[in-house]
């Protein structure tokens, strides 16, 4: 089974991701633009829904185990993963088609700043939190991170999640304004392609309007933050 299997129906694309946790690492991100290649250069496809096939977990962020030893060995790679792991954030903050985040489990630390990217996002009940447990990992959010978070968490709930660790259900996550819609479990997909189907809107104009509504966004520079610069965290938001 590949890390990133992608299917076509109709216009709408699905994207399983097959990697376990989902955990980032180098071989995951690219596998990860590898599909999205594939979609805008050899298909016609206006909308992206990304889901996983693990049955408990949408993505549990960065694969530190893997990272760890990288960053020991060599510790420019505590510059080199964040950036690499922000644009593929950012790659799907401005994909050219209406994007959803089909969240079927937990989506924690990073994998909870990749939701954020989507235009949308549906959550299973029942099972898995969205939640940012940096602050009791003791890693801080980059700045594009932090971004990233604004644009999809009103503030007042992103600053409960961000300074206690607070984790949203499915159902809370509506409430709040930060899921799009709380679903069965059994309901999830279905309700997800439904709304899809829906929506066959032009690339083009969605490029032009994603690069305008998301600028400030893509402006933000984690390397001039300077606790980032200090070492004051690796800013690799777990």
């Amino acid at each position: 089974m590949s890390m990133i299997e992608t299917t076509l129906h109709d216009h709408v694309a699905v994207v399983t991701m097959n990697h376990g946790e989902n955990r980032f690492s180098y071989e995951f991100m690219d596998a990860f633009h590898a599909a999205l290649d594939h979609l805008e250069q050899k298909t016609d496809a206006r909308v992206l829904v990304v889901a996983s096939s693990h049955e408990k977990i949408w993505s549990n962020g960065i694969d530190l185990e893997w990272l760890a030893p990288r960053v020991m060995a060599d510790p420019e790679e505590a510059r080199t993963f964040p950036t690499r792991l922000t644009a593929l954030y950012q790659r799907l903050l401005l994909f050219p088609m209406i994007t959803i985040a089909a969240i079927g489990g937990h989506a924690f630390a990073g994998g909870a700043i990749m939701a954020c990217a989507f235009d949308f996002r549906f959550m299973r009940t029942g099972r898995g939190f969205f939640c940012i447990p940096e602050v009791d990992i003791g890693i801080p959010l980059m700045p594009s991170m932090a971004a990233l978070f604004e644009k999809a968490v009103p503030m007042y709930k992103f600053l409960e999640m961000q300074f206690t660790g607070l984790r949203l259900t499915a159902e809370e996550g509506q409430t709040h304004h930060v899921i799009h819609q709380a679903c069965p479990p059994e309901q999830l997909m279905s309700e997800v392609m439904a709304f899809a189907q829906k929506h066959k809107k032009e690339r083009a104009i969605l490029r032009t309007m994603k690069n305008v509504t998301f600028k400030e966004i893509v402006r933000v520079r984690d390397e001039d933050d300077p606790v980032y610069l200090a070492g004051g965290g690796t800013g690799l938001g777990g």
